[in-house]
């Protein structure tokens, strides 16, 4: 965010398209004030910072002390007995210079009167929460009170009696195409595609033929009457239906009341956060009362760690209090004492993942206060992870274990003890990735002190480079680190918030693939106790998972997408792998729509991405290879697809060379008329506007929409935009000087009217495919063989251009100077206006052009915090599988789901059954393939039929016997040799074999493959 209503697009790209640019621009006016800047409140306001508001306001007078450092990021050793805000507003600063961070002196009304949201922490007493919110619901100032003790914690929004809430979902509008309005109302979908809308939905429509007053912007309530059809009130005396029309949702501002804290202790309302928990808010709302009324009787003490005393006098006050506020729990509902006693033995503790989970949506709600986006908290949240303790038998928990050492680590060690924390400091990890989950996930373990210990170590990898747009939300990195290694930067950042881990942790800038076994290498893998995904593909999360299935590891999984976030714990033995359950591919468009026949931005958006990289990339790199390959064009006219196109693009990039950029100018403009003006024009000649399908009904009908060819006017925007785009792109393939400044319209108005533009004339033999259900007629080089000689022997002898390169294009979104958006966004609203489809802004455009992933800090901070709480469990060894919890989130509405993991699958041969995700039969030598084969009959009373290594078969029961004569005798290793022709990696020391073989019934089985252990 900037001053004077502008959005530092390089900045905040990713966090754009979550919020949106009116969101962001309504936080710019909102100051934020912090009030309490332990863990909890450093973690709110360094997402808060990161998002952008006007300005970020703490108060923390109080002195920092040892124990802050479990879950103060931003404190060090030598900031212990200065004030928390002091020392926490310099760091905060770093994070976001369109940010200004103040110290405030005092709470007074004064004071309080300029924020728009004040948020209360865990260091402020429950009378003082009261108090404050009193002044700020009284002064319509939004109000969040937070607090986290051990594994528990609550959040707790009050937005005013009127809070109006511009889009509760954030989702995109949905649209469809119609095929049917009856007299009643009843609009039906075309083709039988869904609408997607639920009762109470609104839409508007555009489009309509017959009932046109429908396309005047009024907006109607929508009945849904299953997936393909809605009802909205009657149209009988509007007309008659006659065809097209296009329904988008409108999205309908919603009007919300809160009650003020005071009234809400009494009579709560909350948002259940686990539903295998149910009971559990109503318990923790007691609970948490009472914690404050026994600091209250305590001089400021909360109760010790472990202290069955304190413990029995929290439960005392907690009984007191569901007597006096009955309606809490309900009737004949008892007092939780086993929980209420949890309560009181962690109520110093301070774990960052908890701290990390609550700090990401206490922060998205100070968000939704800000900008009216979203569905703000109604509005308790109380949550626990109670299951992250560890097992009693295996890590006891007594009053003495949970005593301070008067060490950084106190808050931990009182809720799971010394020895639990001496298990997680010499734990060998891996982490893959360091972008933004990996930031956060390294921050927290450095709080947690995982891998400090003198048998522990962190390996990092990232084989990325910090660029400006991940600043928002990769909150290790600082402007001066762009361009540095992503690892070696985070590694270094978390050495500094705890120098424990100086020495223990490797950063590595290798991509964790098959091309780099000889680095990660079995030794490697063998020597960890966990892995942890911080990965934003599923490539790459599926070869790191398939690497923990194969050397049973644990690994912690997890994805953010926008408001969005999911976990998934994968356990050897127990549960299933990342890879058993996939998400479905993504819907492509068919390339007939996308040639000819769009009626969605997205299509000509992806319209113009082919464009330009057949334009700027394929026919540079088509024209280098021509050059260099002797045997090029012999080779092109043997293969499939379009040789005609490849042979042109290289003919006309050499034949019309340009050679200063008023040359490039005019290619463009030429090239304008070609796609919008002369390509549109053939199309209406093959299928004119009154043309008829086979059955007699109209061609254009339904999503096919006519177009029109556009006629060229520079002081159209997008028209001038994609000469100047075009000329320039065309200007650096060539490696001419483009025009780097402010483009000057009469410049180029100059240029433009020296160019001939050639008319149009219909051509009789182009065949256009008209549905994709038909087969393409231009497929597989359906031309004359002299179409393409000529071709070939129009392209200029590379003799004649000895030393002439192009330089392609590539396609780099980020980069605002480089006019790759420029033309796509051009292009695509050209194209646009050609289908009478409305156009995109840019920051859409690169949305989709570039395949951008909504990001935002919050709930990368929030997911974090819930893999960490798996962590725990990961560490205790845990068998039982509903201890684990997978989970999914969307902040925007919020919602919180958690199940327990799927267990891994089972099977069975003979009379043996196995996991048929985690076993394997392991051979422990370089055994002979005869040896192989008679081990299974007697061991496993198995006949193999079959034994392949990769795509290559080594062995089958129907081989000749002469074959196998060769084979039998010899070592698996010198058999793979054999049939491969391919020596064995040295590095490689086992080697996976899969077989097919028959059970003691003659019956085929499914078995598990066969690791061979060299």
């Amino acid at each position: 965010m900037s001053a004077g209503g502008e959005i530092d697009e390089s900045l905040y790209s990713r966090q754009l398209y979550v919020l949106g640019k009116d969101a962001m621009l309504k936080m710019q006016l909102s100051n934020v004030l912090i009030v309490g800047l332990k863990g909890l409140g450093v973690e709110i306001a360094k997402n808060v910072a990161l998002a952008g508001v006007k300005s970020l306001n703490l108060y923390d007078p109080e002195p920092a002390s040892l124990q802050d450092l479990s879950t103060n990021f931003f404190l060090t050793e030598q900031d212990i007995g200065q004030p928390r805000d002091q020392v926490s507003a310099a760091k905060l600063a770093e994070l976001n210079a369109y940010v200004p961070v103040r110290v405030i002196n005092a709470l007074d009304e004064a004071t309080l009167s300029e924020f728009q949201v004040i948020v209360t922490t865990d260091t402020v007493s429950l009378e003082q929460k009261v108090k404050l919110n009193n002044y700020a619901h009284s002064h319509d100032i939004k109000f969040i009170a937070t607090e986290t003790r051990g594994l528990f914690g609550y959040a707790f929004v009050d937005l005013g009696d009127e809070f109006v809430v511009i889009d509760t979902t954030g989702e995109e509008p949905k649209s469809g195409i119609i095929s049917d309005i009856e007299p009643d109302g009843t609009v039906t979908m075309l083709d039988d595609t869904r609408h997607n809308l639920e009762d109470g939905d609104y839409v508007k429509f555009s489009e309509v033929e017959g009932l046109e007053e429908l396309n005047y912007g009024t907006s109607y309530k929508v009945e849904s009457l299953g997936p393909f059809a809605f009802r909205i009130q009657s149209v009988k005396d509007l007309g008659t239906y006659k065809k097209g029309g296009i329904f988008t949702q409108v999205k309908m501002p919603s009007t919300m009341s809160f009650k003020a804290l005071e009234e809400s202790l009494k009579d709560p309302e909350y948002l259940i956060s686990d539903f295998s928990k149910l009971d559990r808010s109503a318990q923790l709302h007691l609970g948490f009362q009472g914690l404050h009324q026994f600091v209250i009787k305590n001089n400021g003490q909360f109760p010790r760690p472990l202290n069955d005393e304190d413990a029995n006098q929290l439960v005392k006050l907690v009984h007191d209090l569901a007597a006096q506020q009955p309606n809490v729990l309900g009737p004949d509902i008892p007092v939780d004492e086993k929980l209420i006693r949890e309560l009181s033995y962690q109520a110093t503790g301070d774990i960052p993942g908890v701290v990390a989970f609550f700090g990401g949506f206490v922060a998205q709600e100070v968000l939704k206060a800000c900008s009216s986006k979203f569905t703000p908290l109604k509005q308790f949240l109380y949550f626990d992870s109670l299951e992250s303790l560890p097992d009693p038998s295996k890590f006891p928990r007594t009053e003495v274990n949970t005593s301070s050492i008067q060490s950084r680590y106190d808050s931990q060690i009182a809720v799971f003890g010394i020895d639990f924390q001496r298990a997680i400091a010499n734990l060998k990890v891996f982490l893959v990735g360091s972008g933004a989950i990996g930031c956060e996930m390294l921050k927290n373990w450095s709080l947690l002190g995982l891998g400090s210990g003198p048998d522990g170590k962190i390996i990092v990898t990232d084989n990325d480079i910090i660029e400006k747009s991940n600043l928002n939300r990769q909150f290790l990195f600082r402007s001066k680190d762009v361009g540095k290694n992503k690892s070696e930067v985070a590694a270094k950042a978390v050495e500094v918030m705890n120098p424990d881990l100086v020495g223990h942790i490797d950063a590595k800038f290798d991509k964790v693939g098959a091309e780099t076994e000889e680095i990660f290498d079995g030794e490697f893998w063998q020597g960890l106790d966990f892995v942890t995904n911080a990965l934003d593909n599923v490539d790459a999360r599926t070869y790191v998972d398939r690497r923990c299935v194969f050397y049973k590891l644990p690994l912690l999984e997890s994805g953010t997408l926008g408001t969005k976030g999911n976990t998934q714990v994968v356990i050897p033995k127990l549960t299933e792998s990342y890879s058993s359950s996939r998400d479905p591919p993504e819907k492509s468009i068919p390339l007939c729509t996308l040639r000819s026949f769009p009626n969605k931005i997205d299509h000509t958006i992806a319209w113009a991405k082919s464009l330009f990289l057949s334009y700027f990339t394929e026919a540079p790199e088509n024209v280098n290879m021509y050059l260099t390959q002797p045997n090029f064009v012999d080779q092109t006219l043997k293969q499939a697809g379009d040789v005609k196109g490849i042979l042109e693009s290289i003919s006309d990039s050499l034949n019309n060379r340009p050679y200063n950029y008023e040359d490039c100018i005019k290619w463009a403009r030429i090239e304008f008329e070609k796609k919008f003006n002369h390509d549109i024009q053939q199309l209406l000649y093959n299928f004119p506007k009154d043309a008829k399908t086979s059955s007699g009904a109209p061609f254009w009908s339904g999503p096919k929409r006519a177009p029109d060819p556009l006629v060229f006017d520079i002081f159209n925007p997008y028209h001038f935009q994609y000469i100047v785009g075009g000329a320039s792109l065309h200007a650096f393939n060539y490696g001419l000087k483009g025009d780097d400044g402010e483009p000057d319209i009469e410049y180029y108005k100059q240029v433009l009217s020296t160019v001939n533009v050639p008319e149009f004339t219909p051509k009789s033999d182009v065949k256009i495919q008209s549905s994709d259900d038909e087969p393409d007629p231009n497929a597989n080089n359906h031309f004359e063989g002299d179409v393409l000689e000529q071709l070939a022997m129009s392209l200029p002898d590379p003799s004649t251009l000895a030393g002439f390169q192009m330089i392609p294009t590539e396609f780099e979104k980020d980069d605002d100077t480089n006019h790759h958006i420029e033309f796509i966004t051009a292009a695509s609203n050209n194209r646009a206006l050609n289908y009478h489809i409305d156009p995109a802004d840019r920051q859409k455009t690169k949305f989709i052009a570039g395949r951008i992933i909504p990001a935002i800090a919050t709930t990368t901070g929030l997911v974090t915090g819930l893999v960490n709480l798996e962590l725990y469990k990961v560490v205790d060894g845990k068998t039982d599988i509903e201890q684990y919890k997978n989970g999914f989130v969307n902040l925007a509405l919020p919602f919180m789901g958690f199940s327990e993991p799927i267990a891994s699958p089972q099977g069975k041969y003979n009379k043996k059954t196995y996991d048929k995700i985690w076993d394997r039969f392991d051979i422990q030598s370089n055994i002979k393939l005869k040896d192989l084969i008679k081990h299974f009959k007697e061991q496993e009373g198995l006949d193999i039929t079959m034994l392949s290594y990769g795509v290559s078969l080594l062995y089958a029961s129907f081989f000749p016997p002469k074959k196998l004569k060769d084979r039998l005798n010899l070592p698996i290793t010198e058999v793979v040799k054999l049939v491969t022709k391919n020596e064995i990696p040295s590095h490689v020391n086992t080697m996976i074999l899969e077989i097919c073989a028959d059970d003691e019934e003659g019956e085929d089985v499914e078995v598990p493959y066969v690791t061979i252990h060299l």
